[in-house]
């Protein structure tokens, strides 16, 4: 791990309430208070555990005031910029839409103007070693011909105002659900838990985070061997996100537990196209387990497909992801002790207007060993660091996972995981930027780099088909098994 990560409310004035907050449990522990304060909060998370539900503490009235005010942005994030000046404050994020863009069309990049400001490349990792992941390194080592293009930093989330009210209103309401596989109580359309105190709630406001409504995408997915040889699976894909919706809204109503449902059919290549998958994700999975059919052309009949979570193989990943990293983190976090680290600096990809560029075709973007660097730009942005260890009763293919979550939008931006001997094997990176039209920001392209077999996987190509198409409507009889068979035809 980085020996930069900063303490839990470092980098916020001194005077903020997050820094106080902080301060404040760092004076205790270095008190003979602090070993008291212990024993008396194990004795009552011991009662808590009776009941098998645990409800983490939210912050007071006064802390979640702070959002949206001089210290906090609306999602929990530092507002003013760092220091050194290399963070910029946040001021918005994008607001209005550049003039050059039209419904329908690849997005147009407003910062096409910016210049690299540096390269960092195997040579000079040192120099920039504690704003890099261990992955990030790892990956300039194995590679030389990799490198990291720095630009400006663009803090450039945004969302729409009722999704802001919205975290508003989570941050005093939401709690951690432990039972059985857990899940979130108490929160609506977006990221629960905006100013968090635990590692569990951070992974839960990735998971929970706002995408939109309905989306609909084109998919191309590319495992590439390690001499550069590849073919890409392309999937058309529906989403719609009932707990994203409001929570009057028909779609709402007919899934109250459901956080996304998804459905996927292959196009090409021909040996697998007509393949298809659907998907129902719970919000609190007390209450409904993941449910998951696929539909087999071979056989032409839908199957359920219970075992599709966790580190299942993902389909069509020659074996280079788990189920559980698609979109770079899924699921139930059950498996893992999950541990906030702090906030780091963090060069990660952002504002990846280029690679989603119309026209790039996948073999602008893939190239042996890794993606074209030249397509790929890399900020500095401020990062909640969370580190999850695999329990001693659970199974996982990996012992230990860290997380890079981007402040201003809870979007994993990067990731490293670690084999069962304590070994770096696998990192990945999303290539994230603003949906202007929404907003949202959400990732255009993920790529995961197995650093054992010198491979990876690329997901997320569509730069010679449609954008991503945003909508509020969906009926929720789209998204039924039955559904799913005259979807495929």
């Amino acid at each position: 791990m980085n020996n930069n990560i900063l303490k839990a409310g470092a980098g916020l004035p001194a005077n903020s309430g997050i820094a106080k907050h902080w301060r404040v449990r760092r004076q205790a522990r270095s008190s003979g208070y602090f070993e008291v304060h212990v024993i008396l909060a194990v004795l009552c998370l011991s009662v808590l555990l009776c009941s098998n539900q645990l409800a983490m503490a939210a912050p007071s009235p006064g802390e979640a005031s702070k959002l949206g005010g001089p210290e906090l942005t609306p999602v929990g994030a530092e507002r003013p910029g760092n220091a050194a000046g290399t963070i910029p404050a946040w001021t918005g994020g994008i607001s209005k839409l550049p003039a050059a863009y039209e419904a329908g069309m690849h997005h147009v990049d407003p910062y096409a103007d910016d210049e690299v400001l540096f390269n960092i490349t195997a040579d000079n990792i040192e120099e920039h070693a504690d704003k890099l992941s261990e992955g990030q390194k790892a990956l300039l080592r194995l590679y030389p011909s990799w490198r990291m293009q720095v630009y400006p930093t663009r803090r450039s989330a945004s969302y729409p105002e009722w999704v802001y009210d919205a975290v508003r209103t989570n941050a005093t309401t939401a709690s951690v659900i432990i039972e059985g596989k857990g899940g979130v109580a108490g929160s609506n359309v977006s990221s629960p838990f905006p100013i968090p105190e635990s590692g569990v709630e951070a992974v839960w406001n990735h998971i929970l985070r706002w995408r939109g409504i309905r989306v609909s995408r084109s998919f191309g997915q590319a495992p590439v061997t390690r001499k550069g040889r590849y073919t890409v699976i392309l999937a058309l894909q529906e989403w719609v996100f009932p707990y994203g919706d409001h929570p009057e809204s028909d779609l709402r109503q007919k899934f109250p537990n459901i956080l996304l449902a998804l459905k996927s059919k292959i196009i090409q290549p021909g040996l697998v196209a007509g393949d298809g998958t659907l998907v129902l994700e719970p919000v609190n999975r007390t209450r409904d387990p993941r449910k998951s059919w696929n539909y087999n052309q071979a056989l032409r009949r839908v199957l359920r497909a219970p075992y599709i979570a966790n580190d299942y193989p993902a389909l069509n990943a020659d074996g280079l992801r788990t189920v559980d990293e698609f979109d770079m983190y899924n699921g139930s976090p059950e498996r893992f002790e999950w541990q906030l680290l702090g906030k780091q600096e963090l060069y990660i990809p952002y504002n990846a207007y280029q690679i989603d560029g119309e026209g790039q075709t996948a073999s602008d973007i893939l190239q042996t060993k890794h993606i074209n660097p030249d397509l790929a730009r890399y900020e500095l942005h401020r990062v909640w660091v969370v580190e999850g260890t695999l329990k001693a009763d659970m199974k996982h293919v990996y012992s230990r996972r860290v997380f890079y979550i981007d402040e201003d939008s809870w979007q994993i931006a990067a990731m490293d995981n670690y084999d069962l001997d304590g070994k770096l094997w696998r990192t990945a990176e999303a290539h994230a930027m603003n949906y202007y039209e929404v907003p949202v920001l959400w990732s255009t392209l993920e790529v995961y780099y197995d650093l054992q077999k010198e491979r990876y996987l690329v997901s997320g190509m569509d730069g010679q088909r449609n954008p991503y198409r945003f909508s509020d409507e969906a009926d929720p009889r789209e998204f039924s098994p039955n559904a799913l068979k005259y979807y495929i035809r």
